[in-house]
């Protein structure tokens, strides 16, 4: 059983590298990816196929499209869904990490972050020393018409996501939590994306969602699900909470209590983008 460390007060990397593979979820495309520790703080990307070019570290200011994902401008290159690996790698700790992929997606695996947090269990953590977290000096709350993220100054990090989907399936819900990497790992990591069956055909003819299987995704069909079981009761609104991490995280972990009613990944990154140092 792997030993997570009990709160977000250190800074970490990976002991070892360790390489994963599979399908965007958007482009269908194949995409390998290779995670490699790395001392400098903040996710770093660099390409496998590329890999005489210096690699960047990853910021909100490089997010191009947030429809269905969140996707960001390298230079001449574009990664899309991001969001599953970043709530990962910040969920259980990671604040330093090397991103070597070839691909223009990261692989979605089973939907969730449950296969990045077993990767990064394969690897191994080693510390970095004490993490440097700046205080959040003043309240942040940002509006898209009915939707609405709030980050307020905190002691500890918590997290919390409401949801409404007229959909009976899924209908309201509510889940806060304080963010460890336990409950990180317990809580929110297995929470699948999901989608709506009625849309799928919308969506495939958009150029998206090619990747997309009901062994990566859960899919409603108003009253019910098409691939049950769920693995919470409430498993989607814990996604958008897994989705806003790792938008977040593009920011770095806040000391704060953040807040997201009905959540998107365009709101969820203009919050991370708020949260920057303007220094």
């Amino acid at each position: 059983m792997t030993i997570w460390p009990s709160d977000y007060s250190q800074a970490w990397t990976l002991a070892a590298p360790v390489e994963r593979s599979g399908v965007g979820l958007h482009s269908g495309a194949s995409a390998r990816l290779r995670l490699e520790p790395f001392d400098q703080p903040g996710y770093w990307v660099g390409w496998l196929d590329q890999p005489g070019v210096a690699p960047q570290r990853l910021h909100p200011a490089q997010v191009c499209e947030t429809q269905l994902c969140t996707a960001l401008q390298l230079d001449q290159r574009r990664l899309a869904t991001v969001e599953h690996l970043l709530a990962a790698l910040a969920g259980v700790g990671i604040t330093s990490a090397l991103l070597l992929v070839d691909g223009p997606e990261i692989p979605l695996m089973d939907g969730s972050a449950l296969p990045w947090v077993e990767a990064l269990a394969e690897a191994g953590m080693q510390s970095l020393g004490a993490r440097a977290a700046a205080p959040l000096p003043a309240p942040i709350t940002l509006q898209q018409g009915q939707s609405f993220a709030t980050a307020l100054p905190s002691d500890r990090l918590r997290l919390g996501a409401a949801i409404e989907f007229p959909q009976a399936a899924i209908g309201r819900q509510l889940y806060s939590l304080e963010l460890t990497p336990q409950s990180f790992v317990e809580q929110i990591a297995p929470a699948r994306t999901f989608g709506f069956k009625q849309q799928v055909e919308q969506l495939l003819a958009a150029g998206l969602i090619k990747g997309g299987a009901l062994d990566n995704a859960l899919v409603c069909d108003g009253d019910g699900w098409v691939n049950p079981p769920l693995r919470f009761a409430d498993e989607p609104v814990r996604h958008k909470l897994l989705d806003l991490l790792g938008d977040l995280a593009l920011a770095g972990l806040p000391q704060a209590q953040v807040f997201a009613f009905r959540g998107s990944h365009g709101l969820h990154t203009a919050l991370a983008a708020a949260l920057v140092p303007s220094n």
